[in-house]
């Protein structure tokens, strides 16, 4: 808001430029390319500016440790958990912005629990208008260079700063199982309130898959507890009591993960939200990741919400593999 005594030079100055950029094309075309910068840098001023100041939740536990620095650059965790080594390459994002890409004709989505943004970024190179969200301060202010500005603090359980239904799609990636058990359904439930038609998410999870390979048990709960989980059979759901989950050097679970249920506990979850489950699409998915050997580490779920067409996941290029379409990865050298 200008106040009313600098409006008059507010109008003369916007008059003159006006007559400028009708004036001269250079002068117009320079005009445009500045008020676009303005706006970039706008943008990801007030991403930092709401980072730093905490906007979004507890994100202490995810921080600058979490995401690699100070730590060992082999790679070694030390049995902790976090990331040892954190890049676009090592999260597998390309692999996964191509999976999405592929098989959802969507125009904006959303990836709730973005960390630093690098499938933002990869989405966005192939023309999707990708946005997301992190708890950890640190993440957004450090956000991959074509994710900056366009991931923000967020947290599901404090209210995610979006619109309803503003996403045709949104994604959580390894993000849900760091949630205790009983904030699960008030997470999902704020996913499903700012998509207008697909959620995608990946979940350790153990037990029967009806669309892909079934889940497992081991290394999510104690070494000394796992014959017990394993005896209780496939009718078992959890979730694992937290007093059973496996735990890292620091006696904290491991990657942070306080939800171990089965697939069939996961799919009632996002029932009661009020989405409903495709298992066709699920199977399709679990294909297109065969030539990577990662079907069997990402336990991958997907869910619309009613009344959401099936043209949505029309896939592009049908026949053609992951690499035939473009993706470049390590996996597939």
């Amino acid at each position: 808001m200008v106040s009313p005594k600098l409006a008059p030079a507010v109008r003369s100055g916007r008059a003159g430029l006006v007559r400028l950029a009708a004036a001269a094309g250079p002068a117009r075309r320079a005009m445009a390319r500045a008020g676009r910068e303005l706006s970039r840098a706008a943008r990801i001023g007030e991403a930092i500016a709401d980072a730093r100041a905490g906007g979004g939740g507890d994100g202490t536990m995810y921080e600058a440790s979490y995401f690699g620095v100070g730590r060992d650059p082999s790679g070694d965790r030390q049995g902790r958990s976090g990331y040892a080594s954190y890049d676009r390459v090592s999260s597998n994002a390309d692999i996964a912005a191509y999976l999405l890409w592929r098989n959802f004709r969507v125009r904006r989505t959303l990836d709730v629990g973005c960390a630093t943004g690098f499938v933002v970024e990869a989405l966005r190179e192939l023309g999707v208008d990708a946005n997301g969200c992190d708890v950890s301060g640190y993440a957004v202010e450090h956000a991959a260079p074509g994710a900056l500005g366009y991931v923000r603090v967020g947290d599901p359980l404090r209210g995610l700063p979006y619109g309803d239904g503003e996403f045709d799609l949104v994604s959580a990636l390894e993000i849900l199982e760091h949630l205790p058990p009983d904030r699960v359904p008030e997470a999902l439930g704020e996913l499903r309130r700012v998509c207008s038609g697909v959620v995608y998410a990946t979940i350790p999870s153990f037990g029967p898959d009806e669309s892909g390979p079934d889940g497992h048990l081991q290394g999510k709960v104690r070494p000394e507890r796992l014959e017990h989980y394993r005896s209780l059979g496939p009718e078992y759901d959890g979730p694992v009591p937290a007093e059973d989950l496996a735990v890292d050097a620091d006696g904290l679970p491991v990657e942070g993960h306080l939800t171990i249920a089965s697939f069939a506990w996961w799919a009632a979850r996002f029932a009661e939200a009020g989405l409903e489950r495709w298992v066709g699409i699920e199977r399709r998915l679990y294909a297109d990741l065969e030539p990577t050997g990662l079907g069997r580490f990402w336990n991958l779920y997907v869910f619309a919400v009613p009344g959401t067409p099936i043209s949505v996941a029309m896939q592009r290029q049908p026949g053609a593999s992951l690499r035939e379409v473009g993706l470049v990865h390590p996996l597939l050298s």
